[in-house]
């Protein structure tokens, strides 16, 4: 009898062990790009030539991107590289993290009876915000969506049970709800990002996972210099040039949100 118990007990504890290894490289690929933001970061650490800012922003100068072909390479990177599904044909069901958007729904707040006709008409990149007070943070019971202390807001599908708070507290629209299996509707799996299940929320990552190996993301390298992305509290960077030679405008200031991503128009 003692022996069958401990038999028994041998196994489990095997059992345990085998789930731990095999899960070892799924944890590893959400480290970056979910999990705590403790693991998020310190995974960024271990790469040399990782790319490190205090505050990550993005630039985009709408002046550059004038028709919806204009956008398309745009958009298609991202969702390419991060296994968005498409051809979705029920829109309630339809997964965005990088969208083309008219200008009396990207600023509402701006909006007004005699906006330039050229604006009112433009096609406008909208995506994740990347919020300094982001409400979508504060109401995740289980904290999977967390804010980094680079400024990225970021989803560890892991841990999200599927209540959608997140959906509902974002201002911008810019989550998105897995309500049926999401990888059907892949045309070709990205090896280097993982697909998401059923009941999953997810959204825009500003590409912590290129950042990571140093790359930039997929939509700034897209976009031929109409996306710039670059750290906010750095004086020297791009993307603070930029908004000290052109007007740039944000979605919604007066929510106090503090988005990190600026249109100049």
């Amino acid at each position: 009898m003692m022996e069958n118990c401990g038999r028994r007990r041998f196994l489990k504890l095997a059992g345990i062990s085998a789930l731990g290894l095999a899960a070892g490289p799924v944890h590893n690929a959400f480290a970056v790009s979910g999990g705590s933001g403790e693991e998020a970061t310190a995974e960024m650490t271990k790469n040399e030539s990782a790319m490190t800012g205090d505050h990550w922003a993005m630039v985009i100068d709408t002046r550059k991107l004038q028709t919806e072909s204009d956008l398309e390479p745009i958009i298609e990177a991202c969702h390419n590289i991060h296994n968005v599904p498409v051809n979705i044909t029920d829109k309630k069901h339809e997964i965005k993290w990088i969208w083309p958007e008219e200008f009396k729904h990207a600023f509402p707040s701006t909006d007004n009876h005699y906006v330039n006709e050229k604006a009112k008409h433009l096609p406008f990149l909208v995506l994740c915000n990347h919020c300094e007070n982001p409400p979508c943070v504060r109401v995740c019971p289980t904290q999977a969506t967390f804010k980094r202390d680079d400024g990225i807001v970021l989803m560890d599908f892991h841990r999200c049970i599927g209540c959608r708070f997140c959906m509902a507290a974002c201002p911008y629209g810019s989550r998105s709800f897995n309500f049926k299996d999401p990888r059907p509707y892949i045309e070709e799996t990205h090896p280097e990002f993982p697909t998401r299940m059923k009941g999953v929320v997810e959204k825009c990552n500003f590409c912590a996972e290129r950042l990571a190996v140093g790359k930039m993301p997929a939509c700034a390298e897209a976009s031929n210099g109409a996306i710039v992305f670059g750290d906010l509290d750095d004086p020297e960077s791009d993307v603070r040039k930029l908004l000290k030679e052109s007007y740039a405008i944000r979605r919604k200031p007066g929510l106090g949100t503090g988005p990190s991503v600026y249109y100049i128009v």
